[in-house]
Order: C-alpha cells, then sequence, then structure tokens
C-alpha cells in the first residue's frame, strides 16, 4: 500500500478561504476595483482575475469529498490536470491546500517544479512520450502512466538499468462510451488514449502485462470531461476496478494497490452553481465501486477544470459599438485568443457574458440582443451571437464567466496578439487586493517567439 501522499502542513501552511462573500459578489467587487485601478482599461483593455478563495474551497471540497467515502489512512493523492490553467501561482496555490500535479509534457513538468510540487505528488500522463520524459520522471520518482504496450517497452528497459523510485501504471480505455462533446471523450471504441480492454486479446495481454512485471503496480483510467455523465464516468471506473481485481487474483497478491481515476468531473457553464460537486461523484463511485473504497486501494484523481473554471473571469473593455444590418456589435479584446473553443464550437462551449459601464458597474437597462466579438481578423471570432444583454456601449466592459480553465492561460496566437495580464484577487474588509499572476506579454517577446533573433535565417 503506498504512504500517504497529502503535502505536510508544515511545510505549506494552509490559507483559510477569506470572508463569508458568494463567489458572485466577490466578482462584482473584483471588476469594480480592476476598472477603478486600471488594471484594465485603455492601456491594458484585456485581463484574467483570479478568485483565490473560490480556487481554494474548491480544494477543500474535493479533499472533503473523497475524505467522506473513504476510511481515515488511505491515501489519496489528488493531482491538478497542469492543462487546465498552466500558471506556476495557481499550482503553488493548490498544493498548499492538499491538490498535487498530473503533467502531460516537459512543460507541465517544468511548471509543477517551479511551483515546489515534489516528485511524491506529481503524475505524469501522456500519450505521446519520448524516451527522455520517460527517463526524467523515473529518475526523479514521479508516477508514471504508461499508455501502450511499445511505451510499456521502452520502461522495461528503462527500469532494468536504473532504480527507480517511480510507482508505475498503465492507462486502459474501458471503451464505455462516448459523452455529448465527441473531441473529450476518452473511452470511446477507437479512442487514441490507453489499451482498449475490449479490443480481441487486449484484456488477457493486460493481465499478462502485470503478472511479467511485479513493479507494475497501479492501473489508470480517464473516460473524458465536459460533456460525460456522472454515471458513465462511475462505469468506466468500474471497469478499472474490476481489471484491479483480476489482477490481483491473477497474481495471488496485491500488486495493483493504486487506482487512477483520472478527473472528468464536468462544469455548469449556465449558472454560478458549482454543479454536480465533488461530494455527488464520490457518494455515486461509493454506491457504484465500493470495493475500491473500502481502503484496500490508494487513490489518485486528475481533476482540472473543475478546480479552476468557476473562479477565473475575464475583463474585456469595449473598444468600439457598431451596428452592422441592424444587430448591435461590441468590439472587444476578448475572442478566439482567449475563449478559441467557444469561438470554433459555440454550441459546446457557450460562455456567461455580464455587462458592466465605463466604471465597473453593472451595466443596467433592457436586454438587447447584440453580438460581442472579439479583436481577432475573421468573421467568426465572436464570444457571443445575438447575446441578450444591456446595450454596450464605447468604454463599457464585457465579462467572460467562468474562464478559469481552458481560456485565459490557454492563448491562442491568431494575429500575434498579445497574451493577457492574470491577476489574482481577494477580498476582504480592506478591499479588493490584486496581485500579479502572469504579466501582459510584451511586443518584443513577441518578435522573439517568431524569429526576431534570426532575420536573415532564409535570405
Amino acid at each position: 500500500m503506498p504512504s500517504d501522499t497529502s503535502p505536510d502542513p508544515s511545510a505549506t501552511p494552509p490559507v483559510a478561504p477569506g470572508g463569508d462573500t458568494t463567489a458572485p459578489e466577490r466578482r462584482e467587487q473584483a471588476v469594480r476595483a480592476a476598472v477603478e485601478r486600471g488594471v484594465v482599461g485603455p492601456e491594458a483593455p484585456v485581463a484574467g482575475l483570479l478568485d483565490t478563495a473560490g480556487i481554494r474551497a474548491s480544494a477543500a471540497a474535493l479533499r472533503a469529498a473523497f475524505a467522506e467515502v473513504t476510511p481515515p489512512g488511505t491515501p489519496v493523492l489528488h493531482a491538478f490536470a497542469v492543462k487546465a490553467t498552466p500558471l506556476v501561482p495557481v499550482l503553488r496555490l493548490l498544493y498548499a491546500h492538499g491538490v498535487g500535479a498530473e503533467v502531460a509534457s516537459p512543460g507541465e513538468l517544468a511548471l509543477a517544479r517551479a511551483a515546489g510540487v515534489p516528485p511524491a505528488h506529481t503524475v505524469l500522463d501522456s500519450p505521446a512520450k519520448t524516451p527522455a520524459e520517460l527517463r526524467e520522471a523515473l529518475a526523479l520518482g514521479i508516477a508514471v502512466n504508461a499508455d501502450n504496450p511499445q511505451e510499456l517497452a521502452r520502461i522495461d528497459a528503462l527500469v532494468r538499468s536504473t532504480a527507480s523510485a517511480s510507482p508505475v501504471g498503465l492507462r486502459v480505455n474501458p471503451q464505455i462510451g462516448g459523452g455529448a462533446i465527441g473531441a473529450l471523450s476518452t473511452a470511446t471504441a477507437t479512442s487514441k488514449f490507453g489499451v482498449a480492454l475490449r479490443d480481441p486479446g487486449a484484456r488477457e495481454w493486460v493481465v499478462r502485462a502485470y503478472l511479467d512485471r511485479p513493479w507494475l503496480t497501479r492501473l489508470h483510467t480517464h473516460s473524458g470531461s465536459q460533456g460525460l455523465p456522472l454515471e458513465l464516468m462511475a462505469r468506466g471506473v468500474a471497469a478499472a476496478y474490476a481489471l484491479a481485481e483480476e489482477i490481483n487474483a491473477a497474481a495471488g497478491r496485491r500488486q495493483v494497490d493504486t487506482v487512477d481515476i483520472g478527473g472528468g468531473l464536468p462544469v455548469d457553464f449556465t449558472s454560478d452553481s458549482p454543479s454536480p460537486t465533488y461530494a455527488e461523484y464520490a457518494r455515486l463511485l461509493k454506491q457504484r465501486v465500493p470495493g475500491l473504497l473500502d481502503g484496500r486501494y490508494g487513490l489518485v484523481t486528475e481533476f482540472g477544470r473543475s478546480l479552476l473554471a468557476k473562479h477565473g473571469t475575464v475583463l474585456a473593455r469595449v473598444e468600439y459599438a457598431k451596428t452592422s444590418g441592424d444587430r448591435p456589435i461590441a468590439v472587444t479584446h476578448a475572442g478566439v485568443q482567449i475563449a478559441t473553443r467557444t469561438v470554433y464550437v459555440p454550441e459546446s462551449w457557450p460562455l456567461r457574458l455580464a455587462a458592466y459601464d465605463a466604471k465597473g458597474r453593472p451595466k443596467p437597462g433592457p436586454p438587447v440582443a447584440q453580438d460581442v466579438a472579439g479583436p481577432a481578423c475573421f468573421a467568426g471570432d465572436l464570444l457571443a451571437e445575438n447575446r441578450l444583454l444591456p446595450l454596450l456601449a464605447q468604454g463599457d466592459h464585457v465579462a467572460a464567466l467562468d474562464t478559469g480553465a481552458y481560456a485565459m492561460a490557454a492563448h491562442y496566437a491568431y494575429n500575434s496578439l498579445v497574451r493577457a495580464g492574470i491577476h489574482g484577487f481577494t477580498t476582504g474588509p480592506e478591499g479588493v487586493r490584486f496581485s500579479v499572476v502572469r504579466p501582459p506579454q510584451t511586443l518584443a517577446e513577441i518578435v522573439a517567439e517568431s524569429g526576431g533573433a534570426h532575420p536573415d535565417a532564409l535570405l
């Protein structure tokens, strides 16, 4: 049985969530303060705002949910999916509140290490790990989930030549079907992730692979994220648990001691409600897979979007307000470079928008159907089309809500638009306090990353 992987509170003292204000109240305060202090204004027309109290509360809710359904002392590692919000201060904050890091690239691993997340609280997943990535992870003692037989063969060679403290597992695809968003469904019949368990001979190969490798002690599955119902997620976890029991029975011992159940809790993008909750999911797992949660197995989770989405707001100034074909259009600096999925697939990724006046106060007035456009040079760069909002005017502000994950930090460099600055905020009796999480990108940085040091390379 693996040791408890919760961070040492003496090393990273917890910070209590602040005040009794609700998340919408904190957001309103932060928007007004951001406008008053020039965090967003003519010289900085778009910025991301992160609610640190909300992030802390999400981390606490996650830990409490699984503590409720497992016996005391059950080893549980909650590892944040770094791809959701790849920002060092965010990873640092989460680790201070009991959440490690799930990484899927050398860049994400570098971010986790820069944030101070230790190897024992880090998990490496990816369908395309290079030998160098595997070598580094095994040398550091980071948990590794192999994706396929060829990758497992690479690990074979590495563990024969180098001693490693890394727990090693294998990702399996239970092939239980997809959710509402096909691109995010990772347990379909033809998913690129993991070993497809229902393919002919695959299950037998997996069991044999474990019997031949006594150091293979974990099993990993992840069925998808947004658009996946909880019942389907639970079916995927149940399939992994049944396989772990089969492997252990064949081995005659508890060889698989930890099951990594992935993440994937969907987010309600239609309201401020954090629904479904971690507690609801954990209780469902307790009903559907009680043996997994009876203390015999350690657990790893890999939630991302559900930890951060509700706690981020992109605030943009309305640069121009115009009409075209009788349709009002508010042109802002928040578009495809921030909400890429919303712009390209709006039916799957609708965003809530809130209107504010030139002073950052909620915009009054009757709702008017209008477009909210971004700055990129193509017609589809719209945060919302024909959306009912108080009529926006030049100098007003628009807030894109629920953008704490897969939005402000996942920059899309269309038109060489600069990455927006990101600011954490706290609220209290003294008002709103901002801290720079990531400064706005400079034009010099854009030139540098675009080959500026080699202007004559093609002459």
